[in-house]
């Protein structure tokens, strides 16, 4: 069974940093890109940033370029989200997401990847 489960959200002042991780398990982890998106209340979903796994390409949407940094531990499956300089826009649910083929639910695009097994979510509050 696919699964992908964040964690590290919270709440942060503006200026501050959290380090969002995202676990994969139920499929080939080396084979794939994983990608973060993110939801605020009332607004649609957007891609924050992917890395493939298999060649180490990796994207940031520009709202977050300089600021977020994202990297993957293979040994464990993991691929995390650095934040820093965090601002309150940046505060909605950040999701996970894998790029297995065929998409399951929701899927989206982000650059060459088509994003569809997602994980539950993380929240991430920033307050000025």
């Amino acid at each position: 069974e696919v699964q992908l489960v964040e964690s590290g959200g919270g709440t942060v002042q503006a200026g501050g940093s959290l380090k969002l991780s995202c676990e994969a398990s139920g499929f080939t982890f080396d084979d794939h890109a994983i990608g973060w998106f993110r939801q605020a209340p009332r607004q649609d979903r957007e891609g924050v940033s992917y890395i493939s796994i298999f060649d180490g390409d990796t994207y940031y949407a520009d709202s977050v370029k300089g600021r977020f940094t994202i990297s993957s531990d293979n040994a464990k499956n993991t691929v995390y989200l650095q934040m820093n300089s965090l601002k309150p826009e940046d505060t909605g649910v950040y999701y996970c997401a894998a790029n297995l083929p065929p998409p399951r639910f929701l899927p989206q695009a982000m650059g060459p990847f088509v994003f569809g097994s997602w994980g539950q979510g993380t929240q991430v509050t920033v307050s000025s």
